[in-house]
């Protein structure tokens, strides 16, 4: 029994309890019912089985505390009375078979009930009350400190609490899943319980286990067990991993990105073993020229960083690790960075000339650790010209003078590739890139006069007339000049002129300015602006006083409606006086042709 002390209580009221003196042994024992209710629930206790007499009138209701009864209802002519005490305001009746109903239960009501009935007259009725209330979800605390593995003692890795629970929850701890027994040196489970005020139980579990290096990883949970009236039930916690200490027993070095590497690369190296935690590292490399190995700095967190990496930065690497517990030194086996390369991209001829109409041949080199490719493009446009290291150009232009591209390439790693640009000039007098070309101006505005020439040797460029010059060289032979004035009567009238100079000779672009000007219609015409233009010659006089042609005024819409009206209506008046004397044989050409006709006919 659960609750033997108030069991035998009952027994010895009864003169049956084996352990009261001068009580026969022989005499019965009387049945107890059991009755479950949770906590904050109503638990209703019948005064009988359920196949008794109703209409209970006259009974009397007491509960066993320390070996004695407290009486703590009465039934009179099936009216209720609570008797003063704990359960004064929690009783009442319900029902005509005397069923008695126990409001709020807590675990302080777990007792052992007696109903007496007078009327009828029965023999008592005896109901133990078994009080029940789920534990909150438990909580696990892990050991944070962590657990060497080398030390031969039972270590603490876990704490499991549940809180609130009655009666009290059984504790169960797992390992991946796996239920934990104790056992001798390995593991101990210690628990302890705390009552609370209202009754209720937390319950706190404390694993102790001996972990091994294979436990680094291993989730460690609890699970509380408990009972309800509806049956058994179960909560779990989270899941926790316990911070396990190893000696290291080997190290190695690892090279961030994986793959085939090229300079430019952002490239880590750093240092990792078996052990945990991570010991002090020191990585070595290899001199290439005295084939010692030399320490490198390293960041905080012990990488090597390689930001950009280069060519230089290949060869042996290895670590060091000292383990500050044990004071070992471990040593990696010696691995090769490979950073590869295209360097020292040259194109022959350096400053290659050619004529018109001439040819010329490039040839382009590089040294790498890879087999390379060729190719060569024009570098404005980026056309492809041709593979290979050498590039052959014909039958010269002078559009063919200017930058060409050699790229040398690893077709085995990606990305790797360097370019070296070399300008080929056409020699000859310089060229205009327009010889002559149009611009809209507006009188008293600041305009922009632009004019472009090539040319090997590279042109200078000048003006006919005064203004703020700005030049700008596209490539080696090529050369751009910008020209702000303002547009005065004197500009329109003149024009503009560039001159492009060499040693070789000279040339000229031509600019006509436009004017452009706006004409506005009257209010009541609802025709849009228009645009009116005059073209000037540079050879224009100078004298010339007007330079600008304006359209004449358009007319009003009545007066155009009511020319049009008079044209139609002199039209007719003439028609119909050339058609009365056509009649009258007054026209003589119409006469003498319809006469002819007449003469035709009869022949």
């Amino acid at each position: 029994m659960r609750l033997p002390r108030l069991v035998c209580a009952l027994l010895a009221a009864c003169c049956c309890c084996p352990h009261a003196t001068g009580v026969p042994q022989n005499t019965e024992v009387p049945a107890v019912e059991l009755v479950e209710a949770e906590v904050g629930n109503t638990a209703l206790l019948k005064c009988g089985p359920s196949d008794s007499p109703g209409n209970f009138s006259h009974v009397d209701w007491f509960f066993f505390h320390k070996e004695r009864e407290v009486l703590i209802f009465r039934v009179r002519h099936g009216q209720g009375q609570s008797e003063p005490g704990e359960y004064q305001h929690r009783l009442s009746l319900q029902g005509p078979e005397a069923t008695l109903a126990l409001s709020q239960v807590t675990p302080h009501d777990e007792h052992i009930f007696v109903c007496k009935s007078k009327r009828p007259r029965l023999q008592d009725y005896h109901m133990e009350l078994r009080v029940y209330k789920a534990p909150e979800e438990p909580t696990i605390q892990a050991n944070a400190v962590g657990i060497h593995v080398d030390r031969q003692e039972l270590r603490e890795v876990a704490t499991c609490v549940g809180r609130n629970g009655y009666p009290i929850p059984q504790v169960i701890w797992y390992k991946n899943g796996r239920p934990l027994r104790e056992e001798e040196n390995r593991v101990h489970i210690q628990s302890k319980q705390i009552v609370e005020s209202s009754g209720l139980y937390t319950l706190q579990s404390v694993l102790n286990a001996q972990l091994v290096k294979e436990d680094k990883d291993a989730q460690f949970y609890c699970e509380l067990n408990y009972r309800l009236p509806s049956g058994n039930h179960m909560k779990e916690s989270k899941e926790v991993t316990v911070p396990v200490f190893y000696p290291a027993e080997k190290v190695w070095l690892e090279i961030e990105p994986v793959g085939l590497l090229k300079e430019g690369d952002h490239v880590e190296i750093k240092c990792l073993t078996d052990g945990n935690p991570q010991p002090d590292f020191t990585i070595w490399k290899q001199n290439a020229s005295t084939r010692e190995m030399e320490e490198k700095t390293t960041n905080e967190n012990g990488i090597l960083s390689l930001q950009p990496a280069q060519k230089q930065h290949s060869g042996l690497y290895q670590c060091q690790s000292l383990d500050l517990e044990t004071m070992i030194t471990l040593s990696s086996d010696p691995q090769e960075l490979v950073v590869n390369y295209v360097s020292d991209v040259r194109v022959n001829p350096t400053a290659p000339e050619g004529q018109e109409g001439g040819s010329l041949t490039l040839t382009c080199e590089a040294e790498s650790n890879q087999d390379l490719e060729f190719q060569w493009l024009r570098d404005k446009t980026g056309q492809l010209l041709g593979k290979g290291s050498i590039l052959h150009l014909n039958n010269l232009k002078r559009e063919g003078g200017g930058g060409y591209l050699c790229m040398a390439s690893a077709p085995r790693v990606p990305g790797l590739n360097r370019t070296q640009l070399v300008n080929v000039g056409i020699v000859g007098p310089p060229w205009m890139a327009i010889k002559e070309k149009k611009m809209w101006v507006q009188e008293n505005t600041a305009v922009n006069l632009s004019c472009e020439a090539s040319g090997h040797p590279r042109p200078t460029i000048s003006w006919n007339i005064n203004g703020s010059a700005t030049e700008r060289n596209l490539d080696l032979q090529t050369i751009l000049s910008t020209l702000n004035v303002l547009v005065t009567p004197e500009l329109l009238q003149t024009g503009a002129e560039c001159t492009a100079s060499s040693p070789l000779g000279r040339n000229t672009t031509i600019i006509i300015l436009e004017l452009v000007t706006l004409t506005t219609l009257t209010p009541d015409s609802n025709q849009t602006t228009a645009l009116s233009t005059s073209t000037v010659s540079p050879h224009a006089r100078a004298n010339s006083t007007s330079t600008e042609k304006k359209l004449p005024e358009p007319e009003s819409k009545g007066v155009v409606i009511v020319a049009v009206i008079v044209c139609i209506l002199v039209l007719a008046v003439l028609g119909a006086a050339l058609y009365f004397f056509y009649k009258k044989g007054k026209l003589p050409c119409g006469r003498s042709g319809k006469q002819e006709m007449e003469r035709n006919t009869s022949i």
